[in-house]
C-alpha cells in the first residue's frame, strides 16, 4: 500500500488533563505527517480539558456513564468507528500527557504500510520535573530505549503512552475476542485488567500478528513527581503483568513473559540477599568485610548502572557509579515487584 493511502485516527483519552492537553495536540499538528483526525475522549472531566482541545482544533467526544477509566473510555468510542474504517486505515492511541517527536507518525505509517506489521509502538523519554524520583525515571526510560533499540524494536510491550494500530489489526482483536479466542469481553480493550495495554499487547501476539517498536517513533510522557505515585503506577503495571499472564496461560507467545517474571523473583532474592549479607556484617560482625563474590556482583551493578545511562549524559553516568543512589531506586522498584507478587498471590480485588 502507498503510504499516502493510510489515514490517520488519533484517539486521545483524557481525564482533568488540561495542563497537558494543549502540548499534546500542538506535538500532532506538528509532525511531519500530520493525522487526518484528532479526537480528545474527554472522560468524566470537571475541569477545561474539552474546551482546550477544541481550541486547538481537535474533535471532543464526552464518554457517558463510564466507570472503566482509560479501557472504557476508549472502548465507548472504537465501538461506534471501528466497523466503519477500512484496511487504509490506522488508529494512533496515546496518552493525554505525552507529546509525540516530529517524525513518529511519518514513521509509524511507514512501517505499516507494507502490511507486515499489526501495530508499531514508541519509545518514550521522561519529561522535565519530579526532582530525584523524576530523575530515576528519566534514566530508567533510557535504558529501556536502548534496550528496544539493541534488539531492533523487538519490544514485550505496545505501550500506550503511544501506538499506532492498523484499524484491521483492533477489528481482528474485537471479532477474536468475541467467537472466544481471546479473553476480554466484546471491545478492543479488556476493562477487567489493571494494564489494558499490556493485555491488548498479548491479544494480538496470539493472533499470530506482528509488532514492532521503531527507533524513530520517539516521544516524552510524564513522570510521576512524588514516590507514593511512583509506586502506586508501579504496582499496577507489575500486578497487571502478572493477571494478564494468568488470564493467557502458558502459551508460545506467553512463556518469555513469564521468563521475565521468574527474573523478576531471582532478582527479589538477589538484593535481598545482598542486603542482607551486607547488613549482617556492619551489626553482627563489626565491620565491612569485602567477601569476592559481593565484590563481584557490585562491580557488574556499576558498570551495568553507567553504560546503559550513557545517552543521558556525563553527570548522569557519574551518578550512576554511585552505587548507593541508584540502588534506592532498585530496591524502591523491587518492593513494588514483591507486592505485586504478594496481592496477585492472595487474589486480592483489584483496582486500578
Amino acid at each position: 500500500m502507498d503510504p499516502s493511502q493510510m489515514r490517520v485516527t488519533v484517539l486521545i483519552p483524557a481525564h482533568n488533563e488540561a495542563a497537558q492537553i494543549g502540548e499534546t495536540i500542538a506535538s500532532l499538528a506538528q509532525q511531519i505527517r500530520p493525522p487526518d483526525r484528532i479526537v480528545v475522549i474527554a472522560d468524566n472531566c470537571t475541569d477545561g480539558t474539552a474546551g482546550l482541545a477544541l481550541l486547538m482544533g481537535a474533535e471532543v467526544v464526552e464518554t457517558r456513564g463510564n466507570r472503566h477509566k482509560k479501557a472504557g473510555a476508549l472502548n465507548q468510542v472504537l465501538d461506534d468507528l471501528l466497523p466503519r474504517l477500512e484496511v487504509t486505515d490506522a488508529i494512533l492511541v496515546m496518552d493525554a500527557d505525552s507529546a509525540l517527536d516530529l517524525g513518529f507518525i511519518h514513521h509509524g505509517v511507514l512501517r505499516l504500510a507494507d502490511g507486515r506489521l499489526a501495530a508499531v509502538g514508541g519509545t518514550f523519554s521522561g519529561k522535565r520535573g519530579g526532582g530525584l524520583v523524576g530523575m530515576f525515571q528519566r534514566n530508567e526510560y533510557a535504558r529501556y530505549a536502548r534496550d528496544v533499540r539493541r534488539l531492533q524494536g523487538k519490544a514485550l510491550v505496545l505501550t500506550g503512552t503511544a501506538t499506532l494500530f492498523r484499524a484491521i489489526t483492533l477489528q481482528e482483536v474485537v471479532a477474536a475476542r468475541r467467537c472466544g479466542r481471546l479473553p476480554g469481553g466484546n471491545h478492543v480493550y479488556d476493562v477487567r485488567v489493571l494494564t489494558e495495554d499490556n493485555e491488548l499487547t498479548l491479544a494480538i501476539l496470539h493472533l499470530d500478528l506482528r509488532i514492532l517498536c521503531p527507533a524513530e517513533c520517539t516521544l516524552t510522557t510524564e513522570v510521576m513527581p512524588t514516590w507514593g505515585e511512583l509506586f502506586r503506577q508501579r504496582l499496577r503495571w507489575k500486578r497487571g503483568a502478572l493477571e494478564n499472564l494468568a488470564d493467557y496461560g502458558w502459551t508460545r507467545v506467553t512463556y518469555p513473559y513469564w521468563g521475565r517474571q521468574a527474573l523478576s523473583f531471582v532478582g527479589i532474592v538477589v538484593i535481598v540477599a545482598y542486603l542482607g549479607s551486607l547488613t549482617y556484617t556492619v551489626l553482627i560482625m563489626g565491620g565491612l568485610a569485602l567477601h569476592p563474590l559481593w565484590v563481584g556482583i557490585t562491580a557488574i551493578f556499576v558498570l551495568e548502572r553507567v553504560v546503559t545511562v550513557r545517552s543521558r549524559g556525563r553527570v548522569q553516568m557519574a551518578i550512576a557509579a554511585l552505587i548507593v543512589i541508584e540502588m534506592v531506586f532498585d530496591v524502591f522498584l523491587q518492593a513494588a515487584q514483591a507486592k505485586a507478587f504478594w496481592e496477585a498471590a492472595f487474589r486480592k480485588e483489584r483496582k486500578w
